[in-house]
């Protein structure tokens, strides 16, 4: 399953020093290579990550959709989960391990409210992810 630890993953969804930039490169590329491997396609990753980027879109439009936005993302949990059972082989499922807890680190507080520096970091993550696989020659 999953080979990054809680507090990597951390760093990499709320630091943005050069050392968590590097776990990010670092975590993406033996991720993707994984996926790959996995025999994840590249049309599964990216159906959730037309997702996330429905999301960005939707929190660049202001305030009154922030909630839509959060609500979203917070969806965007089970419909990984779905995926991840349905989907044969386990790249879905080894993705969504991932995904999952980095999710828990964007909606964070009390407030339930999207930290929007830690979205864009995850994004960029997801984005790596998806690079990464690309390059490790995922069809």
């Amino acid at each position: 399953m999953a080979r990054i630890s809680q507090s990597d993953l951390k760093a990499v969804i709320t630091k943005s020093d050069a050392s968590s930039t590097k776990l990010l490169v670092d975590h993406a590329e033996d991720l993707g290579s994984r996926l790959k491997n996995a025999n994840l396609t590249t049309s599964q990753i990216r159906a959730l990550f037309g997702e996330v980027r429905q999301i960005q879109a939707q929190l660049s439009l202001g305030e009154q959709e922030r909630d839509r936005a959060l609500r979203k993302l917070i969806l965007l949990k089970p419909k990984m989960a779905y995926r991840a059972r349905r989907e044969r082989g386990r790249g879905v499922e080894e993705l969504t391990s991932v995904l999952d807890p980095a999710i828990d680190l964007v909606v964070g507080g009390s407030d339930q409210e999207i930290q929007e520096q830690n979205f864009q970091r995850f994004v960029d993550f997801f984005e790596a992810i998806l690079a990464y696989h690309k390059a490790a020659g995922g069809n």
